[in-house]
This record gives structure tokens, sequence and C-alpha cells, in this order.
């Protein structure tokens, strides 16, 4: 996937194996959001640094399908101003943590590697 155009505090979706595939370019105040989180109040605990590479935090890549019952969510809502899934009212935060909601898990992580500063390989 080409990431060169995708702006700090910017989305985008592409397809990987019939799923959706988000990426974000965090901004530090989304970082910092979700690295204050304490992770006793996280149903299925991640610190960010485990949901991210070393050296590119403010890239998140995650498997665009809520963990509930697999409806995709969408970016930059809910009550944690990360993902929203609109059938059944999961919240996941800043670093696609589920926060709130039926969802049992956070938003996947996929495999990925970055080939180059701006190129990932998702697999």
């Amino acid at each position: 996937m080409d990431i060169a155009a995708v702006e700090r505090g910017q989305s985008i979706k592409v397809m990987w194996r019939g799923k959706p595939v988000f990426i974000r370019n965090r901004t530090d105040k989304e970082i910092e959001e979700a690295k204050a989180v304490d992770l006793s109040d996280l149903r299925d605990p991640q610190t960010d640094d485990e949901r991210t590479k070393p050296g590119h935090e403010q890239w998140l890549v995650m498997v665009g399908v809520c963990t509930h019952l697999g409806c995709v969510p969408l970016g930059e809502a809910g009550d944690f101003g990360g993902w929203f899934c609109p059938c059944h009212g999961s919240h996941y935060d800043t670093a696609g943590r589920i926060r709130k909601g039926p969802a049992p898990l956070n938003l996947e992580v996929p495999d990925y590697q970055f080939i180059s500063d701006d190129r990932i390989l998702v697999g």
C-alpha cells in the first residue's frame, strides 16, 4: 500500500483478502490519548506500542471489521475519537481498542511491515 499521500490526521481504507484495512496517520494528540489510557480500563488490554511498529508509531494499521459481528466501523467517530460501529454500538479508541459496547476484542492488527518510509506490505 502506498501511504505517501496520507497526511497526519487522515485515514485511508484499502482492501486486503476481501476485508477492509484502515491505515491511519495519527496526530500527536491521538497518540498521546492512546498512550495515556490505563490498561485496567480496557476489555482487551494492549498498549499503543503493541499495536504499532517501532519508529512508525504515528501509523495505525487495522482490519476494519468490528469484532462483535463483522460490521465495518466508521472512522473518527464514537465516544473515544477512534471508530464507532453503527450496527450495535461498539466504540474503539484512537488505537483501535474496544472501549464500550458489545465487541469483545480490539480491532485486529494484521501482520504488516514497512518496506520503505511510504509503502506498507500487509500480510
